[in-house]
């Protein structure tokens, strides 16, 4: 992430961010994100799972847990853990970072098929955060500089780029969120770089979409920010998460 206009006082910072998933208006998860930053060290925890719906063809959880360095600009991982269990089967990935610099990662049960997949190479395990800790954002003032960053991301199995662009500045309004006030609106482009599978067409089209679609919303401290909305427009019709819950 780039530097904004200034470094921000280390603060601490306790937060719970809970929000839902829909699809085509149809609830199809829930996610529950805590935050704990001293200002210099950070752990973030997310629990996600399959509801409504959605649990008539399909059913799971999703954990991830990040940990690592916080300083005036952004989080920085040294530790990341994911798991997922559907259908009575684990998935994990397990990955650890020095100086934004991936030093270990294990995927179990490892990828088995590598046709058509694009290879890991060493140097795009250089210069990286893990998604979760690049999910807040800390900076300056809440204006157009906050979508002014350029992401490198390695989950484990893929490395991609992510460049943020302010949109617009907007408004929430909805009582059935979790935040009503001022948010600013970030278009966000996706880049593949190494991982990915060349015949994957959930990679191709979210390289080729112009539509994923981030409002931000302040933190009650100064200089932190979390995803208000999220929106990406698919085949099948919008996917979005909303904040419905917030606690700090």
């Amino acid at each position: 992430m780039m530097l904004l206009a200034g470094p921000v006082a280390a603060a601490e910072v306790s937060a719970t961010a809970q929000y839902l998933i829909s699809l085509s208006g149809t609830n199809v998860a829930t996610v529950t994100i805590r935050l704990s930053d001293s200002g210099k060290r950070y752990a973030m925890a997310l629990d996600a799972r399959i509801t409504g719906l959605a649990q008539l063809v399909a059913s799971g959880i999703a954990k991830v847990d990040s940990a690592g360095l916080s300083n005036g600009k952004e989080l920085v991982s040294e530790k990341f853990a994911l798991l997922t269990r559907a259908s009575g089967e684990d998935f994990t990935v397990a990955i650890e970072y020095a100086a934004k610099d991936v030093t270990a990662f294990v995927v179990n049960p490892p990828l088995i098929n590598n046709i058509d997949r694009v290879a890991l190479e060493r140097k795009h395990l250089r210069g990286v955060n893990d998604m979760l800790a690049a999910f807040v954002l800390k900076g300056g003032e809440m204006d157009k500089s906050l979508c002014d960053r350029k992401m490198q991301i390695f989950t484990g199995l893929e490395r991609f780029n992510v460049a943020m662009r302010f949109a617009k500045e907007d408004v929430a309004t909805s009582k059935r969120t979790g935040y009503q006030g001022p948010v600013i609106l970030c278009n966000i482009r996706y880049t593949p770089v190494s991982g990915h599978f060349t015949t994957s067409e959930i990679t191709s089209y979210l390289a080729d979409s112009d539509r994923i679609l981030i409002w931000y919303s302040p933190l009650a401290t100064p200089g932190y920010f979390i995803p208000y909305r999220v929106l990406l427009t698919t085949s099948v019709g919008d996917l979005s998460m909303v904040l419905t819950e917030l606690q700090q």
